[in-house]
């Protein structure tokens, strides 16, 4: 009987606790989309002939499987970040794929069906080299991997190592490259740098070293890219100094040096300055490869070769060529070459390996993109048609990340955008008005000349919105009538309009590559993109917003502050973030390195927000630059402060704006570099609205809030990395006075730190190295029960420092990343959005984040609803977000506000993107989807004619009585 009743008792507690998304919210109001980054390897599955499987290993540590019909994901597997998990080759044959992983640390071997682990075994330390599958008799059954300085052969059924054998004089020579023909010999081949090429043959059987020689090549310093084995084991190698090819036939011992032939001799030359790159044919790892190979003589130039009885003929010459590939299907051999049509459109080839004819009726038009990039990397799937005929498909990896699968006679199967897996900053703009919106808004863009036109334009304002109302409904009557699979709501350019509650925002989204992308909040579809070329790699992105669509009828404006490959100096990029359109207003030039950019308050006449760029001279320049804008700025000088951080240095300056637009250091704050360094520094944001100036205390008095709008909150990290001694610190500095508000200190810590600050309050989370946990701390200011100054805060005019309350908490999970909810007018309660790295996103309520949080539990507490304070900090299942919706490797998060009050915008991006509403107050404002307007109204409708009958006889008694 007791079991029984704990039983129960258990089974209740898990009903309190469950939560669940309803099957209708599912995708209602948020949406995920899924990358794999730019690709690296990729195979067709070519075991049976309706196999649909493309697999694909990328430079984000990714091995996935796509649909080669629709692009979809059937599988992925998402690897450790860094060299840990990074993919350094992929080999298939049949239904096994291998993966060498971490540097030649882990061997892996997938079922490509459904994505399965089938084994996996780890290996020795030690750079990694090369790997390939080897065959015997026509079976593929071992995989052989080079590492610097050993080699190892496993079986391919179950991953055991068979041998391991230490390579010969592995301390000079660079073993980089290995072969295997199917006849049951491994050749490893490594050089000497401008002096010799080695060359080792290991048995398969029992890893004996069945010869080694050393051939002579002083040309020669990497074997990479400028060496191939083609035909019956022939090692062929080009040399771009000497212009030449040079051969070596592996299986023979008499053959002790180099056969050289030059290029000359075949009317070929290698441009000036290209590195030549040979490219052979392997269509079975249990057979040695074909006698033909491509050389690629210079970025636009290739040319098929075949080498036959120690002679080179040339098949066929490619130019201009942009991409060569081979192929195979079945026992044929094709050559797939990408040449240029026009200066929009390329066209893909196939031709005969073994005798370079072109096959008819095989041209592939590829359209490129005049916004994107060109194509650098070129996939190809070839396979015997129903009349014998070969057919193929391709798949086009363009320099933007742009994956494209095409298919005769240029059909584009899908599209992948795979730039947006490496997001480095984003903005959400409002939509522009619909017609009937800015028809109003036109009546107050310009004076009118007197009453009548000003009654007129309403009433022509007033008729437009009534054919615009008779319109929708007449479009809801006649889509109504549909069946529900044929109405299509697609989102384009030309639909876009700022829905009722501005819900539905423009999401600009700048990546890695130097693509900027225009995405639909709503629905997740991309509207425009843009590819910028000459981007310095790795270079930080400054989005600024300088006009919105508020400004009718001038046009929103973005500028992006971007870095040049070639100077290595900043650009200004100015475009429409509606259209994606770049604008032809004229950008200031910027000679010197840019270290700071501040969007001002001054406006010119256009209503574009003004752009101050400081350089490394503390020169300033303006965007944009008017005589009036010049006058606002020297009317307003004496109250524009900037700061600049110098992180090697541990070095906080802060300046301030003269009337000549010169600047003057009016602090410093230096900060021991020996001791800890800075990491971070970030102010509030400029959007942020805060509602309350102070908070109501269980006493009915008030506690004023510290409103600093110029206060920085900065985190330094100890350079000690003993943890006894390390140390995460905080100092919070007034940005024009440079002085120092508060300053903590969290002993026995360390970083990653991540935090967040807003209103009055910061919250940072740091690893607690002694305990081994993630902790929050919540550092709140406040003036006290009486406020300086309730209308202007001055930095200059502060007598008193401010209360500062502070507590921790201990988060059960580590953290990626942290933000803030923000909404329109700063009423609704705040939560923050955690980033976790299980993909979850968690709203957690700032309320759990309270330092006046009371140990004892008092009547003033209980009068102001304040949680008893307790140092765990729960998760609570109902507190995700994504419900089920990964989110893998979360980098950042943005918030937004809407039109509604209670609703804040989430988009989380990483290598996903996720998009979503949070309500950190419920939905206040809004009526719920359950909401009985039926009834509300028979009840409306009801009491008005019962009011009006009642109405009536009373004044029928009330006559019936005055006659009486």
């Amino acid at each position: 009987m007791a079991w029984l009743v704990v039983r129960l008792a258990i089974s209740v507690s898990l009903l309190n606790t469950a939560s669940a998304v309803f099957e209708d919210q599912v995708g209602k109001f948020d949406w995920r989309q899924q990358f794999i980054g730019k690709v690296r390897f990729a195979l067709f599955d070519t075991h049976s002939q309706a196999s649909k499987k493309l697999l694909v290993a990328t430079d984000k540590n990714v091995f996935a499987s796509l649909n080669s019909r629709t692009g979809d994901l059937f599988w992925r597997h998402v690897d450790k970040t860094g060299p840990e998990g990074h993919i350094d080759a992929l080999l298939m044959y049949g239904q096994d794929a291998v993966v060498v992983a971490g540097n030649g640390r882990l061997l892996r071997s997938w079922e490509t069906t459904v994505g399965g682990l089938k084994w996996e075994t780890v290996l020795d330390t030690g750079s990694f080299q090369a790997a390939a599958l080897v065959g015997v008799e026509d079976l593929v059954k071992y995989v052989v991997v080079l590492k610097k300085s050993a080699i190892s052969l496993h079986d391919l059924s179950s991953g055991s190592q068979i041998w391991e054998e230490n390579l010969p004089d592995s301390d000079t020579v660079q073993y980089q490259t290995i072969y295997s023909g199917g006849n049951g010999l491994v050749f490893v081949f490594g050089v000497v740098p401008n002096s010799h090429i080695v060359i080792v043959e290991y048995k398969i059987e029992d890893g004996e070293i069945m010869n080694k020689k050393s051939v002579e090549a002083a040309w020669m310093s990497s074997l990479e890219s400028s060496c191939t084995v083609i035909s019956s084991g022939i090692l062929l190698c080009v040399d771009q100094i000497t212009q030449s090819l040079y051969t070596l036939l592996l299986q023979s011992a008499e053959q002790t040096e180099m056969r050289q032939i030059h290029l000359q001799t075949l009317d070929l030359e290698v441009a000036s300055g290209f590195q030549p790159i040979l490219t052979s044919t392997q269509p079975n790892p249990a057979q040695p490869p074909l006698s033909e190979f491509v050389l690629q003589l210079s970025p636009d130039h290739h040319i098929l070769l075949q080498l036959k009885d120690d002679f080179i003929a040339t098949l066929r010459d490619f130019y201009p060529s942009y991409l060569a590939a081979f192929a195979t299907s079945g026992e044929r051999t094709v050559a797939a070459v990408m040449s240029p049509k026009n200066d929009t459109a390329c066209s893909i080839n196939l031709f005969s390996a073994d005798t370079g004819r072109r096959h008819l009726d095989t041209t592939v038009i590829y359209h490129m993109d005049p916004n994107g990039g060109k194509p650098n990397r070129l996939y190809v799937h070839a396979f015997l048609k129903k009349d014998d005929s070969v057919g193929y498909r391709v798949m086009v990896q363009t320099e933007d990340l742009t994956l494209t699968f095409l298919q005769q006679p240029g059909k584009v199967v899908w599209m992948r955008e795979e730039a947006l897996a490496d997001v480095v900053t984003m903005e959400m703009v409002d939509l522009p008005f619909t017609g009937t919106q800015a028809e109003l808004e036109g009546e107050f863009g310009k004076k009118a000349d007197g009453l009548l036109p000003m009654v007129l334009k309403r009433l022509s304002s007033q008729f437009i919105l009534l054919q615009a109302w008779l319109a929708h409904l007449w479009k809801l009557f006649y889509d109504a009538r549909k069946p529900r699979s044929s109405v299509k709501n697609e989102v384009t350019i030309d639909t876009l309009s700022r829905d009722e509650f501005n819900l539905q925002k423009m999401m600009l989204m700048v990546t890695a590559s130097g693509k900027l992308f225009g995405i639909d909040s709503k629905s997740g579809t991309i509207l425009w993109k843009q590819y910028l070329e000459n981007i310095q790699p790795n270079s930080v992105f400054k989005l600024i917003v300088q006009r919105t669509t508020a400004h009718f009828p001038h046009p929103p404006q973005c500028t992006l502050l971007i870095k040049s490959q070639d100077t290595g100096l900043g650009n200004l990029y100015v475009f429409n973030p509606i259209f994606g359109k770049k604008s032809q207003i004229s950008v200031p030039a910027l000679p010197r390195p840019v270290l700071q950019t501040l969007l001002l308050p001054v406006i010119d006449q256009d209503y574009a927000k003004v752009l101050l760029l400081i350089d490394d001279q503390y020169k300033v320049t303006a965007f944009p630059s008017t005589k009036n804008v010049l006058q606002q700025l020297q009317d307003t000088a004496s109250s524009i402060f900037f700061y600049l951080v110098d992180s090697s240095q541990g070095k906080l300056s802060g300046f301030r704006l003269r009337k000549d637009l010169s600047t003057e250091v009016i602090w410093e704050v230096v900060i021991p570099t020996e001791v800890q360094k800075i990491v971070a520094v970030k102010g509030k944001r400029a959007n942020e609205h805060v509602h309350s100036q102070g908070r109501v205390m269980g006493d009915r008095s008030v506690l004023y809030k510290y409103l600093n709008p110029n206060l920085l909150a900065v985190i330094t990290e100890s350079t000690d990395t003993h943890q006894e001694r390390s140390f995460v610190g905080i100092f919070l500095i007034d940005g024009v006075t440079g002085r120092i508000v508060h300053e903590a200190v969290q002993r026995k810590a360390r970083g990653p730190v991540h935090f967040v600050h807003s209103e009055n309050w910061v919250v940072y989370v740091y690893w607690n190295s002694k305990f081994r946990r993630n902790e929050f701390s919540v550092l709140e200011l406040f003036e006290g029960a009486e406020l300086y100054n309730s209308t202007v805060f001055s930095s200059l005019d502060r007598p008193h420092p401010p209360q500062v309350l502070q507590q921790s908490y201990i988060f059960p999970a580590s953290i990626s990343t942290l933000e803030a909810t923000l909404t329109e007018k700063g009423i609704t309660s705040r939560h923050l959005i955690v980033g976790l790295p299980s993909g979850n996103i968690l709203s957690l309520p700032k309320m759990f984040l309270d330092p006046r949080r009371p140990e004892v539990v008092s009547e003033h507490s209980r009068e102001e609803n304040l949680i008893p304070y307790a140092p765990e900090m729960p998760i609570r299942e109902e507190w995700f977000i994504n419900y089920n919706q990964t989110v893998s490797r979360v980098r950042g998060i943005h918030t937004a506000p809407s039109g509604l009050e209670s609703t804040c915008l989430v988009v989380a991006y990483g290598l996903d993107i996720y998009q979503t509403r949070v309500f950190p107050s419920k939905q206040f404002d809004v009526l719920k989807d359950d909401y009985d307007y039926v009834l509300i109204s028979s009840v409306l409708f009801g009491l008005f004619f019962a009011t009006m009958i009642s109405k009536r006889l009373a004044e029928v008694k009330l006559l019936n009585r005055a006659w009486r």
